[in-house]
């Protein structure tokens, strides 16, 4: 087993191991896992214990079972999760994939927040691309992204159509590293002159903030990412029963 805390009782220590596994590549999104059955005779314990362990998985999302199949290691969709919240083009519910711009990228030092949310090092550096992302030729948001360049370094040097048009896929095939869920935090704000001029508004438009952590099987982080878009192009919509 990996390094796991001993203190948690066994079905949570399988858990973690499990999940660990996934986020090393031993299993990759959509590859079948292992039988509950295996999962007992690896371990050495009972088949009630994996089958909770393996409940754990599947309430986190990081596995799904499909019945007479097997578990399959759940590949989470994030294409258009940010603009459930950004009206696209005559703001109907096409299911679209806005297009992807990427304006730079670049080695920085990070800020003592984005190296805490990273969980870097203080002396490592790190990796910031700013993009764009649009809708019929319109920008939605101003996307500023930051990776751990231990992790993700030769991203710097990379063909841009290899990150189109999303990112959390690349991550997947160039590197390895699976985007399994992701904390998200929404507030308002006055647009700086930087984010002002990408979004095609005044200095001091109002903006929405959009901040999202991305991390994988394992609970490392692997993305923080911080996205502007205009307040009046924003929507909230929920259903409350």
């Amino acid at each position: 087993m990996t390094k796991v805390d001993p203190r948690l009782p066994r079905y949570q220590q399988i858990r973690d191991d499990i999940a660990a596994r996934i986020a090393k590549g031993e299993w990759r999104a959509g590859d079948a896992i292992a039988t509950e059955a295996e999962l007992s005779s690896s371990y050495g314990v009972a088949i009630g214990t994996v089958r909770r362990a393996v409940d754990e998985l599947a309430n986190d999302g990081l596995i799904e079972r499909a019945h007479g199949r097997g578990m399959f290691v759940r590949r989470a969709d994030f294409s258009t999760s940010l603009f459930r919240f950004f009206r696209l083009g005559t703001g109907d519910s096409r299911p679209v994939i806005p297009e992807s711009r990427i304006l730079s990228r670049s080695l920085e030092t990070p800020s003592v927040e984005t190296r805490a949310k990273l969980g870097l090092g203080r002396k490592d550096n790190a990796v910031r691309m700013i993009r764009l992302r649009m809708d019929e030729g319109r920008v939605l948001l101003r996307e500023e992204i930051w990776l751990s360049a231990r992790l993700f370094g030769p991203i710097l040097d990379m063909e841009v159509e290899q990150l189109m048009p999303l990112l959390y896929p690349a991550y997947e095939q160039h590197f390895g590293r699976i985007v399994a869920r992701a904390r998200e935090r929404l507030r308002v704000e006055t647009a700086s002159p930087d984010i002002a001029l990408d979004l095609g508004a005044a200095t001091g438009a109002m903006v929405v903030r959009m901040e999202r952590l991305a991390i994988d099987h394992a609970d490392m982080p692997l993305e923080w990412r911080i996205s502007h878009g205009l307040a009046d192009q924003f929507v909230y919509e929920v259903d409350v029963h």
